[in-house]
């Protein structure tokens, strides 16, 4: 027979949701970054085709 679950505790569900939010927030700060260094071309980890090289290509 279905037995219903515990509820989960006020500080448990706060916690975790604390714990999304903060992922969350640091992987936006990492896309801003990245985003940023793109723009201003010292852009290391981040491979993409420049306009030059696909005028050569053409």
């Amino acid at each position: 027979m279905a037995v219903p679950k515990k509820k989960t505790s006020k500080s448990k569900r706060d916690h975790r949701k604390a714990y999304w939010k903060r992922q969350a927030a640091l992987e936006a700060q990492k896309a801003l970054s990245l985003g940023k260094s793109v723009l201003s071309g010292r852009s290391n980890s981040f491979v993409y085709p420049s306009q030059e090289e696909e005028e050569e290509e053409s």
